[in-house]
């Protein structure tokens, strides 16, 4: 009897946990399509150490600390840290769960470095998942003019194409955390796919769904189950749900069904400055020639426009059901 190959994807996922982030991570780590070489971290849903501490906790409490944590940037590249969001995601990062302090340590590599020497370690076949501000991809730009050449892809959570924002009325949050890194990561010559807030915002899973995927006995589910009450109950409170809008984990299914989204690619800027800084604006026009000149030359991001919000729903409680 001969078994089908499962061709994985190698992933390096800079990450902000971050409840979204800790469901997000769960996801691909049941994922056996996904193979994550490492995550590197970055303030955002936290500060530095809250998030560092935090995936260091949640790769342990799956029996996973086998994966490599790198430390990245603690502020902006040109401006200072917004705070924290403990409305959002909790004082600790992770919805004020009881959290145990992690027994394993983060690597003496910072993230721009390792995500450089894994990309020219695995040239061609790297996908780099940005669930939080994208300074770390930022700075490895800046410090490694290769590194688009020996990427794959890079999936990013965050943005807003053609919906208004969540962290004002037109930024999204991640982008918002740090602008001038996102409009340097959205230049570069490297295929960028946007899975922001014209989709994650048709996704809502529901109280129920939450209820099915941390009823389980598994140290996920009970992580999730401690983490998840605070994070569900801003979004019953500020949008009106029930249940929470699915944003870091629409990108874990984004890769694992693509087909399930529908895109548009189109060359985008980031406002820095004024009231609408942490935009990301594309231009929807056709040709390059045509584009206002500060859109001329930027390469086309593909962007997420349209979803099949079922499919994604049911991808997202399979792989959390199927969580360690």
């Amino acid at each position: 009897v001969y078994k089908r190959q499962v061709m994985t994807r190698k992933l390096i996922i800079d990450t902000d946990p971050g409840v979204d982030d800790a469901m997000a991570i769960l996801m691909a780590l049941a994922s056996p399509e996904l193979e994550i070489l490492g995550l590197t971290t970055i303030f955002g849903n936290a500060a530095i150490d809250v998030t560092t501490s935090n995936a260091l906790t949640l790769l342990e409490t799956v029996s996973r600390s086998d994966i490599p944590v790198s430390v990245g940037e603690s502020k902006p590249i040109a401006s200072g840290y917004l705070g924290p969001v403990p409305q959002v995601h909790g004082a600790n990062g992770l919805g004020d769960a009881e959290l145990v302090t992690p027994n394993t340590s983060a690597s003496a590599e910072g993230a721009a470095t390792f995500i450089h020497r894994i990309a020219a370690e695995n040239p061609g076949q790297v996908t780099i998942l940005a669930l939080g501000p994208l300074t770390n991809l930022a700075v490895a730009l800046q410090r490694h003019p290769d590194l688009p050449a020996l990427i794959d892809r890079v999936v990013i959570m965050g943005g807003n194409a053609r919906v208004p924002g969540n962290a004002t009325p037109v930024a999204e949050a991640n982008i918002n955390n740090d602008p001038e890194a996102a409009d340097l990561v959205l230049g570069a010559d490297w295929p960028v796919t946007m899975v922001g807030l014209d989709v994650t915002h048709q996704i809502n899973l529901t109280g129920a769904a939450i209820d099915r995927i941390t009823s389980r006995e598994s140290a996920g589910a009970r992580l999730l189950g401690n983490a998840l009450p605070l994070y569900r109950g801003f979004f019953e409170v500020t949008n009106g749900l029930d249940g929470i809008y699915v944003h870091d984990p629409a990108t874990i299914a984004y890769l694992l069904d693509p087909e399930a989204f529908t895109t548009q690619s189109w060359p985008v800027r980031v406002e820095t400055e004024s009231f609408s800084r942490g935009k990301t604006w594309p231009n929807l026009g056709d040709t390059d020639e045509a584009a206002p000149p500060a859109w001329q030359g930027r390469p086309r991001i593909e962007i997420c426009t349209e979803v099949d919000s079922d499919s994604v729903l049911r991808l997202v409680e399979q792989r959390l059901t199927a969580s360690a």
